[in-house]
C-alpha cells in the first residue's frame, strides 16, 4: 500500500513553499485554544455543579452551536475573505467565554450556562480550515485535476499540527484548572484565542482570493454540500468527534474515579500523541493506495481499537490502548481532508473544511453528553462505549456510500448553482 521513496515530496519541501511560514506560525497560535475549550468547560462546570452530565451538556451546547455556525463562517470567509470573518469573531468569542465563566462561578442555573454556551460555540474561530484553504491556494489544488504531490503532505502536516495542539491543550487546561483555579483553563483559552486570532488575521497576503458575486449577473455562490462526497464525509466525521468527546469525558471520569484527577491530562495527552505520531508517519509515506481506500481502512482500525476501551481498568493499559486509538485517527482524518481538496472547487473549499470541522464538533457534543450521563449513572467505563458506537456507525456509512467519494472533474455552473460531475479514477 505504501513506499518511502527518497524523491517523494516531504515536509522539508512543503515548508519551503513561499509564504508558508507567514500563516503557519500565527495559525498554530490561533488554533491552540480550540483544544482547551471543551475540557475547560467540562472541568469548570463539573466543579461548580458536581455533575459530569451537566458539564457534558453545557459542552455539548457549545459543540452543537459551533457545528451549526462553522460552515456559515467558512462560506463567509470564501466570499468576503478570512480577515473579515476573523476580526469580529475572536472578539465575540473572548466575550462569550468570559460570560460563561462568570456565570458558572456565580452558580447560575443551567439554562443560563446553556444560553452563554451558544455564542461561545458559534464564535469559535475556524483557524484549521482557514490554514488548509491557504495551503490549497498556494499549492494550486483544483477539483478534477491531479492534486499536487504536496497536498497529501500538507494534509498530514495539518493533522500533526492539530494533534500537537490536542497534546498540549488538554494537558495545559487540566493543569490550570486543577493547579491554579477551576476557571483558569477557560480564561487562558479566551486570551489565546483573541491574541492568536488577531495575529492570523493580519496575514493578508496568503489568504485565498475572494470570489465575490459579479454585479449585473445571476451568479451565486455554490455550497460545498452540493458535492455528494462532502455530505458523506461530514457524516463520517461525526465518528471522529464521538472519539474525541467520549475520550475527554470518560478519561476525566476515570481519573476522578480512581482518585487521581491529575492523570486525566496525561492519559488524554498520550491519546493525542498517538494521533500526532501517526500524522507524521502518514506525511512521510508515499501511498500507492487512493485516499478513499485509506479512509475506510483507517476507520476500520479506529473501530477495532476503540472496541476494547470499556473493558480496561488500569492507567497503563488505558494509556496503551488510548495510544492505539490515537494512532488510528490520523489516517482517517488526513484521507478525508485530502479527498475534500480533490472534490471541492476553491470557491467553496473553506466552507467544505468547516463542514468537516463542524461535524467533528457535533459528534464531540453528542459524545460528551451521552458519555457524561453514562459516567454519572454507571461509572466511567460505560462512557467508553460512546467512541465505539460512533466509529461503527461512521464505518458503515463510508462502506455503504463509498462510490460518492470518487474524485471527479467538476464544472460549476454558477448561474444555476449546480455541479456537473464526470467520474475519474479514484486512485485505488
Amino acid at each position: 500500500m505504501a513506499s518511502t521513496v527518497s524523491d517523494r515530496p516531504g515536509y522539508g519541501q512543503l515548508l519551503r513553499t513561499p509564504g508558508a511560514w507567514t500563516f503557519l506560525l500565527p495559525g498554530f497560535a490561533a488554533r491552540q485554544p480550540f483544544a482547551m475549550l471543551t475540557i475547560g468547560i467540562v472541568l469548570l462546570v463539573q466543579h461548580t455543579t458536581g455533575s459530569y452530565g451537566s458539564a457534558g451538556s453545557v459542552a455539548a451546547v457549545t459543540g452543537v452551536s459551533m457545528a451549526l455556525f462553522a460552515p456559515q463562517a467558512g462560506k463567509l470567509a470564501d466570499r468576503f475573505g478570512q480577515r473579515a470573518v476573523l476580526l469580529p469573531g475572536v472578539l465575540v468569542h473572548a466575550a462569550s467565554v468570559s460570560a460563561l465563566t462568570a456565570l458558572a462561578l456565580a452558580d447560575a442555573p443551567l439554562w443560563a450556562l446553556f444560553t452563554a454556551a451558544v455564542p461561545t460555540g458559534a464564535s469559535v474561530p475556524q483557524i484549521g480550515p482557514m490554514v488548509r484553504a491557504r495551503w490549497a491556494a498556494v499549492l494550486g489544488a483544483a477539483p478534477g485535476r491531479k492534486a499536487s504531490p504536496l497536498m497529501s503532505t500538507a494534509a498530514a502536516f495539518e493533522s500533526v499540527t492539530d494533534e500537537f495542539t490536542f497534546v498540549i491543550g488538554p494537558v495545559l487546561a487540566t493543569a490550570l484548572c486543577t493547579g491554579v483555579h477551576p476557571a483558569a483553563g477557560l480564561i487562558t483559552e479566551a486570551g489565546l484565542t483573541l491574541a492568536g486570532g488577531l495575529l492570523f488575521a493580519a496575514q493578508r497576503r496568503t489568504q485565498p482570493a475572494v470570489r465575490s458575486t459579479e454585479s449585473g449577473t445571476s451568479r451565486r455562490h455554490v455550497s460545498a454540500l452540493s458535492v455528494p462526497g462532502v455530505r458523506v464525509l461530514a457524516v463520517a466525521f461525526l465518528g471522529i468527534g464521538a472519539v474525541f468527546g467520549g475520550m475527554q469525558v470518560s478519561l476525566t471520569a476515570f481519573a476522578e474515579e480512581i482518585g487521581r484527577p491529575g492523570a486525566n491530562g496525561l492519559l488524554y495527552g498520550v491519546f493525542a500523541a498517538g494521533n500526532m505520531l501517526a500524522g507524521i508517519a502518514c506525511g512521510a509515506i508515499a501511498w500507492k493506495s487512493g485516499p478513499r481506500r485509506r479512509l475506510i481502512v483507517g476507520y476500520a482500525a479506529l473501530t477495532l481499537t476503540a472496541s476494547g476501551l470499556w473493558a480496561v481498568h488500569s492507567v497503563p493499559l488505558l494509556a496503551g490502548l488510548g495510544l492505539l486509538v490515537g494512532l488510528s485517527i490520523a489516517p482517517a482524518l488526513i484521507s478525508g481532508y485530502t479527498l475534500v481538496e480533490a472534490l471541492v472547487p476553491g470557491s467553496a473549499r473553506t466552507e467544505a473544511f468547516t463542514w468537516l470541522t463542524g461535524s467533528v464538533a457535533l459528534g464531540q457534543a453528542a459524545a460528551v453528553t451521552v458519555a457524561g450521563r453514562l459516567a454519572d449513572a454507571h461509572g466511567a467505563s460505560t462512557g467508553f462505549v460512546v467512541p465505539l458506537v460512533g466509529t461503527v456507525l461512521a464505518l458503515v456509512t463510508l462502506v455503504s456510500l463509498r462510490s460518492r467519494l470518487t474524485p471527479a472533474r467538476a464544472t460549476i455552473t454558477a448561474a444555476r448553482g449546480t455541479v456537473h460531475r464526470d467520474p475519474v479514477a479514484a486512485g485505488e
